[in-house]
């Protein structure tokens, strides 16, 4: 009962905050209006016929547009006019990632305001570039699907071009007004939303499974407590932090000698990659199959069948590719030759650690230790749906990769809602004059 009446109080304070309460009802906006788009279909497309071939199709079931289509909350299966979603987006922005991590002139453009505006408008344009190949892409796949496309040929292919490049686009757009105007991180809402939507027919599916005996009762209670802990499991692996302690001297101004050296700490994530290397390395072993379905060939698609989920060249090739890929993106995304020097500009030091090279070193060697078991958590993650489904005859399955990005966004989206609600009150403190000195107060105020 008072754990109730505390969520109550919690979320009348959120809506008692006027700026907080705009931003969440301008995203909720922006993410309706992402769903209506997922019930437009492209024209010229059956999508039930689409959606039956993908279901069944080993390629749309575990594969590259699989994984695809959780992304897009099962607008790509529906061929909708959103049906490429954020993702072009995101794959730009990697894209631009990498290259400030391999080009010095772009790693340079990121730390000036300038250059940063001039990186966004490259991210736009190679999102509309990446759009319009992934739905050139997405037609030639739909007109291989038998009674999927009413009149095949070069019109259709560039209608649908058209209408998902623009999709794209317009999504590209919201996504970036949810991240200026509203609440969060835009792409990562986006995701976030397309996968959690899908959570009740899943429930439902689950229980019809249950009552026609596809899915035994303790299996089903097994099944829920494997849920239970692999989702602890995810949010304590995803707020694991290790703090690396360091200390900034401060001079008094009323003696001039040093005082005490302030101590803080740098927090290292125990997954700073988050769910991008099982991205990676799905989208690599997909490859074989993808190859051999274009093509037809009959040793192509035998030499596809090897990396089949649940064999053990799979296992052993997604587990290689999982840590090359956590390693490849933390490097990517972290340098502690950066941190190393804002930390000597600040005077800041680690005890026992000289400044410089030696503080860049060291840092690196704690990153490198502590991504050791992130990624071997991630590995489990990917592989988990197929063991789990294997083990209790589930005929669904249950996935780790969207549970890593669903726990991820909502708690930075908490952890923004909670910063806006502490600036609030220091703000009422302010203008309310709450705010008292012990002693004289200092003449001339601050």
């Amino acid at each position: 009962m008072a754990q109730s009446n505390a969520a109550a109080a919690a979320v009348q304070n959120v809506f008692r905050t006027p700026e907080l309460k705009d931003k969440i009802l301008f995203t909720l906006l922006c993410l309706l209006i992402y769903r209506i788009g997922a019930h437009v279909t492209a024209p010229g497309v059956d999508a039930v016929a689409l959606q039956d071939y993908f279901r069944n199709s080993q390629q749309g079931g575990q594969g590259l547009l699989g994984l695809y289509d959780l992304f897009t909350g099962g607008m790509l299966s529906k061929a909708t006019v959103f049906a490429l979603g954020i993702m072009p987006y995101i794959s730009a922005s990697i894209f631009v990632q990498i290259a400030g991590a391999v080009v010095p002139q772009v790693d340079k453009m990121q730390k000036d305001e300038e250059g940063r505006k001039k990186i966004n408008q490259w991210t736009r344009l190679g999102t509309v570039a990446l759009a319009l190949i992934q739905a050139w892409g997405f037609a030639l796949y739909t007109e291989s699907v038998q009674a999927a496309v009413a009149t095949p040929g070069f019109g259709f292919r560039l209608q649908m071009a058209f209408f998902l490049t623009t999709g794209a686009i317009f999504v590209m757009w919201l996504g970036e007004q949810i991240t200026e105007r509203g609440l969060g991180n835009g792409a990562s809402l986006l995701i976030f939303f397309s996968i959690v939507q899908g959570i009740w027919p899943a429930i439902g599916q689950t229980f019809k499974f249950v009552s026609t005996g596809a899915l035994g009762s303790f299996s089903l209670v097994v099944l829920v407590a494997l849920m239970v802990a692999v989702v602890a499991a995810v949010v304590y692996v995803t707020m694991a932090q290790r703090k690396i302690l360091i200390q900034i001297p401060q001079r008094t101004m009323a003696r001039g000698r040093m005082r005490e050296a302030a101590r803080s700490f740098i927090p290292l994530r125990l997954n700073a990659s988050g769910v991008m290397p099982i991205v990676f390395a799905q989208s690599v072993i997909v490859v074989p199959g993808a190859i051999a379905q274009f093509s037809q060939n009959a040793k192509a698609q035998q030499f596809a069948e090897l990396f089949n989920p649940g064999t053990t060249l799979y296992y052993i090739l997604s587990a290689a590719l999982i840590l090359f890929f956590t390693y490849f993106y933390t490097s990517i995304i972290f340098n502690p030759i950066d941190l190393a020097e804002n930390l000597k500009k600040q005077g800041g030091f680690i005890p026992g650690v000289k400044p410089g090279a030696k503080t860049a070193e060291y840092i690196d060697d704690v990153v490198t230790r502590i991504t050791l078991p992130g990624a071997i958590f991630l590995t489990l993650i990917a592989l988990l749906p197929i063991w789990i489904s294997q083990a209790l005859n589930a005929p669904f399955a249950f996935g780790g990769t969207s549970l890593l990005i669903v726990v991820g966004v909502a708690l930075d989206t908490l952890a923004q809602m909670q910063q806006h609600l502490l600036l609030r009150k220091y703000d009422g403190f302010m203008k309310k004059g709450r705010l008292r000195f012990r002693g004289r107060q200092p003449q001339g105020g601050f």
